[in-house]
């Protein structure tokens, strides 16, 4: 599988709470690209956090429900045991050598949403082979960033799309060195 990073950010990298400030940007058109690109999905990998924030997805109807709840869900966590959201499994080892074993599996698209501790780990040891950033026009200031301070990365732009409301769309390859 091909791990994809999809992340909400600000114009300034900020990733946090994107709930509270991306949804006036959002139109129909995004919508209808970002639940074309969930439908790639074949799994989603999460950190704890945002594992437990998506299982209120176990409950509801509709395209984007059915998404989340038909694909094998994998959680990284050191502290979560019990997971109740159907088709969930938890790594709690090594998670480098869990998610290699996971990429080496067939299929499509292995997604991680939000989970930027998560996302920051897998950069660090190159297991992440797309980021797809959905970036809002606006400057946060102030909040978690995608890539902290100190953060390296050359990528490659293999995709980009711009919208009426201002949102672009961006998809980018890590350039191995």
């Amino acid at each position: 599988m091909k791990l994809r990073a999809s992340e909400m950010v600000s114009l300034d990298g900020v990733m946090e709470a994107p709930d509270q400030w991306v949804f006036p940007y959002m139109d129909q058109e995004i919508g209808q690209d970002v639940m074309s690109a969930l439908g790639e999905t074949d799994a989603m990998l999460f950190g704890r956090k945002t594992y437990l924030e998506m299982t209120a997805w176990s409950s509801r109807t509709g395209e984007m429900a059915d998404i989340f709840n038909r694909a094998p869900k994998y959680v990284v966590s050191t502290t979560l045991r019990d997971v109740s959201w159907d088709n969930s499994h938890v790594i709690a080892g090594n998670i480098v050598e869990e998610v290699a074993k996971l990429k080496a599996q067939p299929g499509g698209i292995l997604l991680v949403n939000g989970s930027a501790e998560l996302v920051r780990l897998l950069a660090q040891y190159d297991l992440t082979d797309e980021y797809y950033l959905t970036v809002a026009p606006l400057v946060l200031g102030k909040g978690k960033r995608l890539f902290p301070e100190g953060s390296e990365a050359r990528l490659r732009l293999v995709h980009s799309k711009a919208y009426q409301t201002g949102i672009v769309r961006l998809g980018y390859e890590p350039v191995k060195q």
